[in-house]
């Protein structure tokens, strides 16, 4: 289930207690601060938005906030899930924990494939900001929709053909006030965010 509700990809869900994870705190801590600056919440009709997540360690899993989350003031591990298999042409994956992984699941594995370097990402809804730089800054294309294969994609493609390892963030053009900002830690992708946040 997506933040709408509305599946987005075929999951694989195994349900089983998740441990507290050795980037928990930090990830908490981010999380936090995105909510205090209303870049991750819920809208006026009730839609948790927003998404974080951590790489495990050395290889291509990682654990990120859940579906629906958005609204909660404080995680716990039970609130996140760890993403340990995904396929992008067939628009599945697996994860593990209490609950789903984050419809945005896909575009974070896209990321943690295209550059080994990153290890943290944040996808968070800014008008101000998407206002300022969609089209400007890396910007996936409109028929891209959140939480697909084609935005898998077009994230790849964005890594081959722009700037984006600079820049460290991109605009989802088809999803009004998405942003996403990445780096080697939390506290890169979090102040990257912040800086331009901060500017718009």
């Amino acid at each position: 289930m997506s933040e709408t509700g509305s599946v987005k990809f075929n999951c694989d869900h195994v349900v089983t207690p998740m441990p507290r994870f050795r980037e928990f705190d930090k990830l908490n801590e981010c999380r936090r601060k995105l909510l205090k600056l209303g870049l991750v919440g819920v809208d006026g009709n009730g839609i948790g938005f927003g998404n974080v997540s951590v790489r495990d360690g050395a290889s291509a899993q990682f654990y990120i906030t859940g579906s629906a989350t958005g609204g909660i003031a404080e995680l716990t591990p039970a609130n996140c899930a760890k993403v340990v298999r995904y396929d992008f042409r067939n628009n599945w994956l697996r994860c593990e924990g209490s609950t789903v992984a984050s419809s945005e699941s896909l575009t974070h594995a896209a990321i943690y494939e295209a550059d080994p370097t990153v290890n943290a990402v944040i996808h968070c809804h800014d008008t101000k900001l998407w206002t300022s730089f969609c089209g400007k800054a890396p910007t996936t294309p409109k028929e891209a929709e959140y939480g697909t294969p084609e935005m898998a994609y077009a994230v790849w493609r964005l890594f081959e053909n722009s700037d984006v390892q600079k820049k460290k963030m991109f605009v989802m053009s088809a999803h009004d006030g998405g942003i996403v900002t990445f780096g080697k830690d939390l506290e890169e992708a979090f102040e990257t965010l912040l800086e331009q946040h901060t500017r718009a």
